[in-house]
């Protein structure tokens, strides 16, 4: 389930924007969060299962009929493939009218999600 950052998630959110190699510096970290904050384009979700605490995070710029995604982020002990798609499919949930594209980083995890959500949409079509 995706949540929409509040000011009283920012120590949950910088810390799982820290598994991030690129906001293991404070200073970058903190930028980054002012990026997001700055406009109402861009939003800072956190991710959790049903039962659990927040343990991922997902940057997005959202335009007039897309969502771009900037990063994601899974704590060590949730970061498997099951739940980087959760994460994805939680988000085309929250936006369905757009599409879910990716940064040039972000673009591989983007396109094997989609593969993977059209291997499933073929295959639930046939039963």
């Amino acid at each position: 389930m995706l949540v929409k950052y509040r000011k009283d998630y920012e120590k949950v959110a910088m810390g799982l924007l820290s598994f991030i190699p690129d906001f293991r510096d404070l200073n970058h970290l903190q930028t980054e969060m002012h990026w997001y904050e700055a406009t109402d384009d861009r939003e800072l979700l956190l991710w959790r299962q049903p039962d659990g605490d927040f343990s991922g995070i997902i940057g997005i710029e959202i335009g007039s009929d897309f969502i771009l995604v900037h990063h994601d982020s899974l704590s060590p002990e949730e970061r498997t493939a099951a739940n980087q798609r959760q994460v994805l499919d939680d988000l085309a949930a929250l936006y369905p009218r757009k599409r879910i594209m990716g940064t040039l980083e972000m673009a591989p995890i983007i396109g094997e999600w989609e593969r993977n959500r059209d291997k499933q949409s073929t295959t639930t079509d046939h039963h």
